[in-house]
């Protein structure tokens, strides 16, 4: 049953449904993040409508998107359509009914969670990309020089860094940042692989950099994963408070 799975406070993402032009040429999903506001029966529930820089997106009434909650430990996949939008309590809302059943999605992604945490990178060349691979580990240069960043999001797999150095795709980083941990801070040295890199809008010396961590020890991406789920249960305990 839907409202044993959902609960309010859940994170969602909801991708549009998109036609393809072409049968062989895959369209591109546009994702919009919220969250479940109330389960309001077993096939119909309201969400946060999403925002985007800073900006309400104003889903259209009869679209259908795929959505994707991220239910604790676990991910649940269905098909909805947006049947009304409105405000309440202050609060924008659409109302949402469930087209197909809900599954269980493997969870082969990571839940990326928002942040803003210091981090210091350094690019690799060749050979330290080389040795620090086979070693997993940046502790071999952690003395070196850093060129300092902000970390805007974290997940098991990688991170989104702001930081004024462009880098180039594919390029190995040492990544050196500190994780709040139940016995307090701890320091990561990760290695990872730029994904892409983005100018930043109104910003001629910063740069949006997709990292993913390379070769992260098992214990360490559950350290992670774990950290994250911990910070949004404090984000949902503090939005019930207010």
């Amino acid at each position: 049953m839907l409202s044993n799975l959902i609960e309010p406070g859940c994170k969602i993402e909801l991708a549009a449904m998109e036609r393809k032009k072409y049968a062989d040429v895959p369209s591109e999903k546009t994702l919009y993040r919220s969250q479940v506001y109330d389960v309001l029966s077993e096939d119909t529930l309201e969400i946060v409508m999403p925002m985007e820089k800073g900006k309400l997106v104003l889903l259209s009434v009869d679209e259908e998107y795929e959505v994707t909650f991220y239910a604790g430990k676990n991910l649940y996949q269905c098909h909805v359509r947006v049947v009304d939008r409105y405000k309440s309590n202050n609060i924008y809302l659409l109302s949402i009914e469930m087209t197909s059943s809900l599954r269980k999605r493997q969870r082969r992604e990571y839940y990326r969670y928002n942040c803003a945490i210091e981090i210091k990178m350094r690019p690799l060349d060749e050979s330290e990309a080389k040795q620090l691979l086979e070693q997993r580990t940046c502790d071999l240069i952690r003395a070196l020089p850093c060129q300092p960043g902000i970390m805007v999001d974290i997940s098991g797999g990688g991170a989104r860094i702001m930081i004024s150095q462009q880098y180039e795709k594919d390029a190995f980083l040492c990544c050196y940042f500190k994780l709040m941990m139940p016995g307090g801070p701890k320091e990561y040295g990760i290695i990872g692989m730029v994904l892409n890199v983005n100018a930043v809008a109104n910003r001629h010396d910063v740069f949006e950099h997709r990292v993913k961590f390379i070769h992260l020890h098992l214990n360490e991406r559950e350290e992670i994963i774990k950290y994250i789920f911990e910070e949004e249960r404090k984000n949902r305990q503090k939005e019930r408070r207010e």
